[in-house]
């Protein structure tokens, strides 16, 4: 055969591989019928036509839904739970008898397969495509060409562990759904009786040798040819040299193949191949291949000994028109493209394993892949059931899908506990089946705090062992739940910085560490989402998000809710992120998420929607200012200073580029101040560049600069925003016409009727039962189902909202430079408060500063707001003031509210008698009825 007949058949073959058949096609495509189309599908007494691939969802089969109040997670349309029987007439021609015949159906739920109703052969995979042997089935038929009927009995009710139907994403309603059907490829294959069963791939990445194991279902015949032979796809190679042996009687093959003049594959350079075997006379296989190294060493990763950073995003199976994963590889390189956009190199596949097309995409575009099992909870080595399941679904994932060279590390699931021993045993037998993947026990298992086990290659981790309470001293994400650590963690409890690392937690780790989950900032919904839902789920949580807040009066805020909060997520997402790429230790993270999580109670926690569309918030060049594979960065201990200091800071780079920068220069420029500094070192990873020092004494008003860091002769910048403020502002002289007090007493009282302006701080004694505390960042996750967790765990529950709206240039805010959002200098005022639920005032009330509550409570909450009381003029402060003035930006803001009193601007509309405000202010707000909502991990 020529080399081009050769590309010509493996580029058919490939792409029957591609669409889920084991490869076992011959050049005249006659041995493989397509059954996907037309098929009868029998539930009950009912009887429908249907086109597989599909599910009973998109057909419209099922159960209407009940319940319209759903709000922890979108709704099914259409839902059925059970036994599905699929079935349709089949015939062979003669050269199928005496033949080995198996079925292929690439995804679908525990199915048994009939010939003619008699029962031929039973697969319960969830992860990989189920296989079903008919030979033995059609052997008993006596005429050919046959016509029978063949039957797949689906049933998505049971044939897997009952703890998996919760927990998994290749399960659970929160995301992909329990559908009943069949995708992906349907299609019966023809081999002769030593077909393939499996065969597994090993590139050597030092050498160029490519080891095959292939396992057949029967020994072949004496003598039988086998040969090998591999093609270079993403680039002009040679044609490796053809391997050949003549086989024993065996039902197991080994043999190995030199490539010459081979090429790595990388993030960098997806270079891949084409590996094919001939079995003459059974069977011919094609499979992608790459040669890759991928080496946990020194707590980082290095790719073919290149050290590498994996920025990661979480993945939990989102696809909401469908409610199940896609099949087809443009789908997933749609997907994964957008991705690669906003700089993230690495899926951390959350309870589940994607299928080939995920695969074949992340290959080509050079992402890195982790699958997990099926699994999230108890890791319990006494259930049998579930042990012997989860260990048959590991080896499977292996064989089917670790050829691919974008698979590199593999989980054991999520948030697990239970055995470590049985941990253990399943990593060393994983190992034994292919050793070219990197092995953990299971991502962020025992929420870290059994720290690093035997076996274990890396560890996916929030923390690195226990620590005390109120202590970040194992931390190794910036971000957590109130219940899981004091404060939330350092982001919300730290003064705002670009210095802190998390290098004492990942030290104390033995393998590499990687940042699990990081981020979870929550945004509010943008209701204009809900008429992208046009297929088979349906956002009712959205609509009664939506709802709620019209009763409160506030429906007309919702678009600026959105803006502000997540705007100020994106903001926290970077700090988030920098803080891992500044820690020497730190092998990568994986976000949760780029992309909103429409389950568990609702977790709007992306920068994109749940469709992987932009809310707006954020530019994909924005993005990779700080997701990318160099990221300059300003190391400095505060964003805000007065005239009368110098912005020292250390300037150093995240570079995992793959390539040295050492001779090039990075310019940083703040207004009309500049400089450059050389690259002298050489070295990959976090470099020290030097440090500037920045005069600010020319700033003579309050101004909100940005500092720009940018690569000479690259695309490569970062921003960052640095807030100046004059250093001489007479407090006295501004407080001398006010009345500023704690308390309203009747003096206070009579004379802001008379006439007085008054600022009003109240104590900490006043309005107990009316505030709610003080949170920095947005909501974690979401408010119900932590709510539940803190209370279940006697710990503090979360203010729960989600930053601060403001009009950016109204008088109040005219000395203190903002974005009408949370930005990093309203921490000391942010932080020292008590907002107050304003729902007893009028609905189209609107405070000055106003805190955006969550979609559980919807509270008007306000932090600065204005009444004019008989001929006088009130403003509430609800911030101790006090406490903000140790910090420049704090005393600042006290100075632009000082100012506005003192000014014609201060002429507050809305006209009130006290003692109507006082009540207003005082009575207790109504309590929303905020469900239960548990977590798995809340073992």
């Amino acid at each position: 055969m020529t080399a081009g007949r050769l590309k010509t058949v493996c580029t058919v073959l490939f792409a029957a591989l591609l669409q889920g058949v084991s490869a076992m096609e011959s050049a005249d495509g006659l041995d493989r019928i397509d059954l996907q189309g037309a098929w009868q599908l029998t539930i009950g007494d009912k009887t429908y036509q249907v086109t597989l691939p599909g599910t009973t969802d998109e057909w419209g089969i099922g159960e209407a839904p009940q319940n319209m109040e759903e709000t922890t997670h979108l709704t099914r349309l259409h839902s059925y739970k059970g036994e599905a029987v699929y079935s349709r007439q089949v015939t062979l021609g003669k050269a199928w008898q005496g033949k080995r015949v198996r079925l292929f159906v690439e995804r679908t739920k525990p199915a048994t397969v009939y010939v003619d109703g008699v029962r031929a052969d039973y697969a319960d995979r969830l992860s990989t495509a189920q296989v079903f042997d008919l030979t033995e089935a059609l052997g008993r038929q006596k005429t050919w060409p046959l016509t029978f009927t063949l039957t797949v009995k689906v049933d998505n009710g049971k044939g897997i562990p009952e703890q998996i139907y919760g927990s998994s994403h290749a399960e659970t309603e929160d995301t992909q759904t329990n559908w009943n059907g069949m995708i992906g490829a349907i299609r019966l294959v023809m081999t002769g009786k030593a077909g393939v069963k499996d065969w597994q791939v090993f590139p050597d990445a030092a050498t160029g040798r490519v080891a095959v194991k292939v396992r057949l279902c029967a020994p072949l015949p004496q003598g039988t040819s086998v040969r090998l032979s591999a093609t270079p796809q993403t680039f002009h190679g040679k044609e490796s040299s053809t391997a050949m042996r003549t086989a024993r009687q065996q039902d197991v093959i080994e043999m190995t193949l030199q490539v010459e003049d081979f090429r790595r594959w990388s993030e960098f350079h997806p270079d891949y191949y084409w590996l094919r075997l001939d079995i003459d006379g059974q069977d011919t296989a094609v499979k992608p291949f790459g040669f890759r190294l991928f080496t946990p060493r020194d707590h980082h990763f290095y790719v073919n000994d290149t050290l590498t950073f994996l920025r990661g995003k979480h993945d939990a199976c989102v696809w909401p028109l469908t409610a199940h994963v896609p099949m087809d590889t443009d789908a997933w390189r749609k997907y994964l493209t957008t991705c690669r956009q906003y700089g993230i190199n690495f899926i951390r596949f959350h309870s589940w394993c994607p299928p080939e097309a995920a695969f074949k995409a992340a290959d080509e575009l050079g992402m890195y892949l982790q699958p997990e099992l099926p699994f999230w909870g108890d890791f319990k080595a006494s259930d049998e059931v579930l042990m012997t399941y989860l260990h048959a679904e590991g080896e499977a994932i292996l064989r089917e899908y670790g050829h691919h060279p974008s698979f590199v590390l593999f989980a054991l699931g999520n948030e697990l506990w239970g055995s470590f021993d049985k941990m253990a045993e399943f990593i060393r037998d994983f190992r034994a089946i292919d050793s070219t993947k990197h092995y953990t026990y299971g991502s962020n298992y025992f929420l870290g705090y059994e720290g690093v086990r035997p076996e274990m290659d890396y560890f996916t981790t929030c923390r690195v062992g226990g620590e005390a309470w109120g202590t970040f001293t194992t931390h190794v994400r910036g971000s957590f739940a109130f219940a899981d650590a004091y404060d939330g963690g350092l982001i919300n409890h730290t003064y705002p910085n670009s210095s802190t690392t998390l290098q004492t937690g990942c030290s104390l780790s033995s393998v590499p560490v990687m940042s699990h989950e990081t981020g979870q900032f929550q945004t509010y919904p943008d209701y204009d989402e809900i008429k992208k839902y046009t297929g088979v789920l349906y956002p009712y949580n959205l609509e009664v998000f939506r709802r709620r807040l019209e009763e409160a009066g506030m429906g007309d805020q919702a678009k600026a809710f959105q803006q502000a909060s997540g705007r100020w997520s994106a903001e926290l997402y970077k700090a988030d992120i920098e803080m891992d790429l500044r820690t020497p230790n730190m092998a990568g993270f994986q976000l949760l998420d780029l992309q909103d999580y429409p389950g568990q109670g609702t977790a709007l926690v992306g920068i994109l929607d749940a469709f992987m569309d932009s809310k707006g918030l954020v530019t994909e060049d924005e993005w990779r200012q700080w997701c990318s594979p160099v990221v300059p960065l300003l190391v400095t201990d505060g964003f805000c200073y007065t005239s009368r200091q110098r912005l020292s800071a250390r300037i150093e780079i995240a570079n995992y580029g793959g390539h040295s920068l050492r001779g090039k220069d990075i310019r940083w420029q703040m207004g009309g101040q500049s400089g450059l500094l050389r690259i002298e070192s050489p070295e990959l990873g976090l470099v020290r560049v030097g440090r500037i020092d920045v005069d600010l004494s020319g700033y003579r008003r309050p101004t909100q600069e940005k500092l720009t860091l940018s690569i000479v002769g690259t695309s490569c910048r970062n921003t960052y925003p640095i807030w100046i403020y004059p250093a001489d502002e007479d407090l006295g002289k501004l407080e001398k016409k006010l009345i500023i007090t704690r308390k309203m007493s009747d003096d206070v009282v009579k004379k802001l009727q008379q006439g007085k302006k008054v600022l009003w701080i109240p104590d900490s004694t006043c309005f107990k039962e009316s505030t709610v505390g003080a949170l920095f960042q947005t909501d974690y996750w979401n408010y119900r189902m932590f709510k539940t967790i803190c209370e279940n765990n006697k710990k503090p529950v979360s203010p729960g909202t989600m930053g601060i709206l403001a009009d950016a240039d109204q008088p109040l805010l005219r000395e203190f430079p903002n974005e009408g959002r949370t930005s990093w200098q309203w921490f000391p005022v942010i932080k020292a408060s008590r907002p107050l639920v304003l729902d007893n005032l009028p609905q189209d009330y609107r405070p000055l500063v106003q805190v955006i509550d969550n979609v559980e409570r919807n509270h008007k909450l306000g932090l600065v707001f204005e009444f004019a009381v008989g001929k006088g003029k009130l403003l509430v402060c609800m911030s101790d003031l006090s406490e903000a003035l140790y910090y420049p930006e704090g005393r600042q803001f006290y100075v632009s509210l000082l100012r506005y009193m003192n000014s014609s601007d201060f002429r507050p509309s809305y006209q009130v008698k006290w003692p109507e405000l006082f009540q207003a202010l005082s009575a207790r707000p109504g309590e929303a009825k905020i469900k239960e909502l548990n977590n798995i991990s809340n073992y």
